[in-house]
């Protein structure tokens, strides 16, 4: 591994490269917005080439789906704070969707990929498996009881994939007129509040 510049402390692995970087990036964004960051400003702030950036991300949409990526956790403890205040399968899995819709496009870091026109490199992430066990996760931390709706813990990945394709089909094409929070809220429990109610009998397990 190259380890030109890194203003005299170059990192002692590829992950912490790539870590250095993407922590370069966050820091421009955070003093002069997304429209005035460049790659040469990301390259400048960690005391590296444009070449050595490259190296790592191929281009400026990359390190901003890293930057993204990196602050996954945060978003998914502050839905989990959320989802918490409600009781039952389908209040959760409906206040999923729309905290999802309603949140991400103004998230400082998950929205970047929206205000660079990158959608489809924050679908890719949003629907990779890794993304699909963090949902589980945050389900599966809920003060919920799972059992009482129809679902078995192994059940819990696959809600997570479907709700989170949900909300990516409403936030890359919503609807027009656009829906409001209750109507949005309305039509979610609609389709998906059924399945999750004791007396369904339609199974949910694949």
């Amino acid at each position: 591994m190259g380890h030109h510049g890194w203003q005299g402390n170059p990192p002692g692995t590829e992950d912490e490269a790539r870590r250095r970087i993407v922590e370069a990036a966050t820091t421009c964004i955070d003093r002069a917005g997304l429209a005035k960051t460049s790659l040469s400003d990301v390259a400048t702030e960690a005391g590296i080439t444009r070449q050595t950036v490259y190296r790592y991300f191929p281009s400026l949409a990359d390190i901003l789906r890293a930057v993204a990526m990196a602050n996954v956790e945060d978003f998914a403890a502050r839905m989990e704070r959320h989802l918490s205040t409600f009781t039952t399968a389908a209040e959760a899995a409906v206040e999923s969707v729309v905290f999802a819709v309603r949140t991400v496009p103004n998230e400082p870091y998950l929205g970047l990929l929206f205000q660079a026109g990158e959608a489809d490199f924050f679908t890719a992430g949003v629907t990779s498996p890794l993304s699909f066990s963090l949902g589980a996760r945050i389900l599966r931390n809920l003060p919920i009881d799972w059992p009482a709706a129809g679902l078995a813990d192994t059940d819990l990945e696959g809600l997570a994939e479907i709700l989170m394709r949900l909300f990516i089909s409403f936030l890359q094409y919503p609807s027009t007129p656009a829906l409001t929070d209750d109507r949005l809220r309305a039509l979610v429990r609609r389709w998906i509040g059924p399945a999750l109610s004791p007396t369904w009998t339609g199974g949910i397990g694949i």
